[in-house]
């Protein structure tokens, strides 16, 4: 029995307004939370980290294998027009947030669509909540999404594609999932997560920067 919620996936309009993105609350199938929360990766420091640098489990596991499968990559391909079956896919996984994190960004021009899956419990938070921006002010925002569990979040990037959240800490957990153009920007980006989490391990507040 599939995890994700394929269906209500593509029922969901994408909205073009600023740019292309779609939010589709209960991606994730509620009988599967439960066992995603106990066998989420059990990152305990802020920042994207890979996936396998802190222990997962077998349901996580069953979730990354669905997300990387065919008919995923049929429906996204679908839904933004674009065949994005010759794009290789990259993880990682976030667990704690920190006051200087959700920065206003587009991000990189090596991914061509981002997907967020959040994992937390009903959101009440002001921040922390995802603004899909109109320009480089948190406030000219088209849409606001809070990171509550199942809730997926995807948008296709562009130089345009600003997002970012007020600010909010302590723990935060999603999944990020992008096609890329590229396994070399795969490479580099898992080598630089990885010793952003050493640095954090060892350093704490001073590695900031990664």
């Amino acid at each position: 029995m599939s995890m994700l919620d394929l269906d209500k996936f593509r029922a969901t309009p994408l909205q073009h307004d600023p740019y292309d993105f779609l939010c589709v609350p209960g991606f994730v199938k509620r009988e599967f939370l439960e066992e995603l929360h106990r066998d989420y990766p059990k990152v305990d420091r802020p920042g994207s980290i890979p996936l396998g640098v802190f222990p997962q489990g077998p349901s996580f596991d069953r979730l990354i294998a669905e997300l990387k499968g065919p008919e995923v990559c049929k429906a996204f391909s679908d839904k933004f027009g674009l065949d994005l079956s010759g794009y290789p896919t990259m993880f990682t996984a976030r667990g704690m947030c920190r006051p200087t994190d959700g920065k206003i960004h587009p991000d990189s021009a090596s991914k061509v669509i981002t997907v967020l899956i959040y994992m937390n419990p009903p959101w009440e938070a002001t921040g922390g909540r995802l603004r899909i921006l109109r320009s480089q002010n948190l406030e000219d925002y088209a849409a606001e999404v809070p990171p509550e569990e199942g809730t997926l979040m995807c948008f296709r990037r562009s130089d345009t594609s600003w997002h970012g959240h007020y600010p909010f800490e302590g723990q935060r957990r999603a999944i990020q999932m992008n096609w890329v153009k590229g396994s070399v920007y795969i490479w580099h980006e898992q080598w630089r997560h990885r010793i952003g989490a050493w640095a954090k391990g060892v350093f704490g507040g001073q590695a900031q920067g990664y």
